[in-house]
């Protein structure tokens, strides 16, 4: 589904080029900044335990590899701050170019760190101490671009163009995932040696080309138009102060669709290849098709929280993310690629009915001098308690249970959590930004 195109004066059509440039912007960052995160947990299930957190107990070293990768969540909610109080402060373009920047630098120091053969206990610190910075790159981001997005879009078009934001997940996940993909068709040992760092180097070149297309953009016109009245000394302060249900909602709104999501982009790799005994070539085909019905999904009900209401689609996928959720591992363990496949499209369409219409739903919540900060904290928060814990909660439920439908019924459980927001949440689709 294209953008669509206006038919107005010749400011509204500027206007209107302008917002489909910025969303072409916020889609290419975040489709680097994913590719880059993405890349890190699929190597994380693949290859990080054994070279970075070597042990006698398959399980142990996994968890500890998990582990790592949820050490990225920790340093989100940071990121958010600190790029949501500058960018309410100073603008929300800077913090875009920033944090993409950071992410690329700590992407590319991954690719190059030695293992734990080589340098010892060094090597997992080191690792962590990269993620942590991957972690805080991802938090600063999200809500720069997710904003910028949706603060240039037309008023009945907020859905559609907020989701360009989103679509940038999937599409990291495809490109990382073909990434691992080509580099495993090497032999394991020479996977296991230099194969996988080959995608992390290659940042670098997308880094650059982000920065092009970033620079081009102009600042968001609500944020100009607000920092001409006195500034916020305090966004963050403001949020807790003015918003504390909107920010409490915002995290519910997020976290059961960024669960179920990590669940099938970072969790499936490893179950998968652990318990059911699919090869890493079919799980991460199964990925990469799933991230294709993300994208064509995400757009369509993004655009449909346009006419419907962001409340009605959102709901609607939860109560989908319940019954999906209870028959994904009945299809999953089957051990069939077909059948894992559509438990993993099921799965990505009725995240994208909660996690397509974010950027605009948030947005909605929170006043432009302190949007940045309230949408940011309350992503990054979502994202902890779904993506962060998700994968170890999954991992840990089935190893104490030995069942994999205590797995669904953990997923399913949030979503109800997000239900409640949603129905807490008036229906902001007519608001006006300017007047939040």
């Amino acid at each position: 589904m294209s953008l669509p195109s206006l038919t107005a004066s010749p400011a509204g059509v500027r206007d209107h080029r302008e917002a489909r440039k910025v969303a072409l912007a916020s889609f290419v960052g975040t489709a680097i900044e994913w590719y880059d995160f993405f890349l890190y947990g699929a190597a994380a299930t693949l290859v990080f335990g054994p070279l970075f957190f070597p042990s006698s107990d398959p399980v142990v070293s996994q968890l500890a590899a998990l582990s790592a990768f949820a050490v990225g969540f920790i340093a989100r909610p940071i990121g958010g701050i600190v790029a949501g109080h500058y960018g309410d402060k100073i603008g929300r373009k800077r913090m875009l170019v920033l944090s993409l920047l950071l992410m690329g630098g700590a992407t590319v120091a991954v690719g190059l760190l030695p293992t734990y053969a080589q340098i010892g206990v060094w090597a997992p610190v080191l690792l962590v101490l990269l993620r942590l910075a991957q972690g805080f790159g991802v938090g600063a981001e999200w809500g720069g671009a997710a904003l910028m997005a949706v603060e240039h879009a037309p008023p009945h078009r907020r859905g559609l163009y907020g989701s360009a934001a989103q679509i940038g997940v999937p599409v990291g996940a495809i490109v990382a995932n073909l990434v691992m993909l080509v580099s495993s068709s090497t032999s394991k040992e020479a996977f296991l040696q230099w194969g996988w760092r080959v995608g992390f180097i290659a940042s670098f070149v997308l880094v650059a080309f982000g920065l092009i297309v970033r620079k081009a953009v102009t600042e968001s016109p609500l944020f100009e138009q607000a920092k001409q009245k006195e500034p916020t000394r305090s966004p963050l302060v403001q949020v807790l102060r003015q918003r504390p249900m909107a920010l409490l909602r915002s995290v519910f709104l997020t976290a059961a669709c960024t669960t179920f999501g990590y669940l099938v982009l970072v969790y499936v790799l490893s179950y998968g290849s652990k318990q059911v005994g699919y090869s890493r070539e079919s799980l991460l085909m199964i990925i990469i098709v799933a991230s294709v019905v993300q994208i064509v999904a995400t757009l369509a009900l993004s655009s449909l929280t346009d006419k419907l209401g962001r409340r009605r689609v959102v709901v609607g996928g939860a109560i989908g993310q319940i019954v999906v959720a209870m028959v994904f591992f009945l299809l999953f363990d089957t051990g069939v690629v077909a059948l894992a496949l559509l438990a993993c499209a099921l799965g990505m369409i009725v995240v994208s009915a909660q996690y397509g219409p974010l950027p605009a739903l948030l947005a909605e919540q929170f006043p432009t001098k302190m949007r940045y900060s309230g949408v940011s904290l309350g992503y990054q928060l979502g994202s902890v308690v779904g993506g962060g814990i998700g994968p170890i909660a999954a991992t840990a439920i089935f190893a104490a249970t030995g069942n994999s439908l205590w797995v669904g019924a953990y997923v399913a459980g949030l979503a109800v959590l997000t239900i409640i927001a949603a129905l807490a949440t008036g229906e902001t689709r007519s608001a006006k930004l300017e007047e939040v």
